[in-house]
């Protein structure tokens, strides 16, 4: 993978952070922390999923599962040292199922169906 293969895909990653930190952001503000992770992991999975599926009819520089680990160990690397580490000053955040583990299960998924659906279609 080339430099600028990697800050591709990389850029993806972080607006698919973005977007659901955002999401995250804004549910807190607006409805209950449960309301709000709930949210978050339905739009995650949509989130990526759109991302992921122009990455691969646009770039499709790597295989469906190197996208979805790629994109998920960006997620989880950002909320663990800028979130937990950072902003939150606590690991709390990965004892929540809903709150961690579903939505980042859910981006792989995501991601590596989508990656398979468009390069069949391909």
């Amino acid at each position: 993978m080339t430099v600028k293969e990697l800050v591709i895909i990389l850029a993806f990653a972080v607006v698919g952070w973005a977007l659901c930190g955002a999401t995250m952001g804004i549910g807190m503000v607006v409805t209950s922390e449960r309301n709000a992770l709930i949210i978050h992991a339905i739009a995650a999975p949509i989130i990526f999923a759109l991302l992921s599926s122009v990455y691969f009819r646009q770039f499709n520089y790597t295989a469906p599962l190197q996208t979805a680990t790629i994109f998920v160990a960006f997620v989880i690397a950002v909320d663990f040292f800028v979130v937990a580490l950072l902003m939150l000053k606590s690991f709390e955040m990965f004892t929540s199922p809903l709150g961690t583990w579903v939505p980042f299960a859910l981006i792989f998924i995501a991601t590596y169906l989508t990656g398979v659906y468009v390069q069949r279609r391909a």
